[in-house]
């Protein structure tokens, strides 16, 4: 079992499942919270998310396939995706895989899903496919503030990971995005994020 990233929430390893490539994720334990409320949080959110990742194929979503949960040590075993994390995409490809990563949003909001974690990194171009993946801080939510708050993460994710692009880049997103959640919702969920920036805590990036 290979190490492939350490996260705040969790750590991803790479293994195998039955002679396959697959990714273990393990939600840490947090020594600073009470333990018996640090042992429900994981077990809720590694259900949540091993749900989500599940539920979000009924609607047409890219994600790994979940193999097994364990809800007592809080891993999740699911498919390995091969192929190429869109933030190291460049050119006409980068532009479409955002499109693509509007349009999976914009599902995602039309379901009632927040992906909670909106970055390039999160998605993988695999034969001309986009996967959504990581969905541990996804809730479940219709709200107008939480789906803009997924669309300014995503704007502030450009602005730090691809500044030069980063006008092509969201306008292509914003295209993928209206076009699955129509013109009267994106008008409200983008006059939403302008209410975000203007709160002060978010510089406004273009």
């Amino acid at each position: 079992m290979k190490l492939l990233k350490k996260g705040a929430e969790g750590d991803i390893f790479l293994t195998r499942h039955e002679n396959v490539l697959a990714i273990l994720k393990t939600r840490k334990k947090k020594q600073y919270r009470n333990q018996i409320l640090d042992d429900k949080i994981r077990k809720s959110r590694t259900i949540r998310e091993s749900t989500i990742l599940s539920e979000a194929k009924e609607f047409g979503i890219r994600t790994p396939l979940v193999y097994q949960v364990n809800h007592n040590d809080c891993t999740i075993l699911m498919q390995h995706i091969k192929g190429n994390v869109v933030r190291d995409l460049a050119g006409s490809n980068l532009v479409s895989a955002c499109k693509e990563i509007g349009k999976i949003t914009g599902t995602l909001h039309k379901n009632g899903i927040m992906h909670g974690d909106l970055t390039t990194s999160n998605f993988i171009l695999s034969d001309g496919k986009v996967y959504t993946i990581d969905f541990g801080l996804s809730q479940r939510t219709a709200k107008i503030e939480d789906h803009a708050v997924d669309l300014r993460l995503f704007k502030e994710i450009l602005n730090s990971a691809h500044v030069d692009v980063l006008k092509s880049l969201w306008s292509s997103f914003l295209q993928g995005y209206r076009s699955a959640v129509g013109h009267s919702r994106y008008n409200q969920i983008l006059n939403h994020v302008s209410v975000i920036e203007g709160r002060g805590r978010y510089a406004q990036v273009v």
